[in-house]
């Protein structure tokens, strides 16, 4: 009997720059996970586990990770447009270098990102871009 792949093996599986629409991930467990530039559009991830993920370069697009657990992930240079993060854990997280904005829709409030209540304690921020960011953190650096 043969035993279908988890959706960790199944990311980890993807050659960079695959497309991930439209997945459902909620509630799954993706700890550990290791995979990167791979493009995630209109994909869930409410109530993940993600914690000590790497997904550097990795893009988000209208994806909602509402109340997911990415403590101590690696999201280095991570593209994060029109996206959930509201409640998301990222304390510890590395942020380098990632982007967090909107999607021009065409009709306000134009696909932004909402950060309201996430938790950035001990993440790392350098360089990180901010634009278009509903709930981003004062003095957290980024374009505030």
């Amino acid at each position: 009997m043969t035993t279908s792949p988890t959706a960790r093996q199944r990311l980890a599986a993807l050659h960079r720059h695959a497309a991930v629409n439209r997945e459902d991930f909620t509630g799954q467990n993706l700890a550990s996970t290791r995979t990167s530039r791979l493009r995630f559009t209109r994909c869930s991830f409410i109530g993940a586990d993600l914690r000590h993920a790497t997904l550097d370069g990795c893009w988000f697009k209208f994806c909602d990770l509402s109340g997911a657990d990415l403590r101590g992930a690696s999201l280095r240079e991570v593209s994060l447009a029109g996206c959930d993060l509201r409640g998301a854990d990222l304390r510890d997280t590395d942020l380098t270098g990632a982007r967090l904005g909107s999607v021009n829709t065409g009709r306000p409030p134009l696909g932004l990102t909402d950060v309201t209540g996430a938790r950035f304690e001990g993440a790392t921020l350098r360089d990180v871009q901010a634009k278009g960011v509903i709930g981003w953190p004062p003095g957290h650096g980024g374009n505030e």
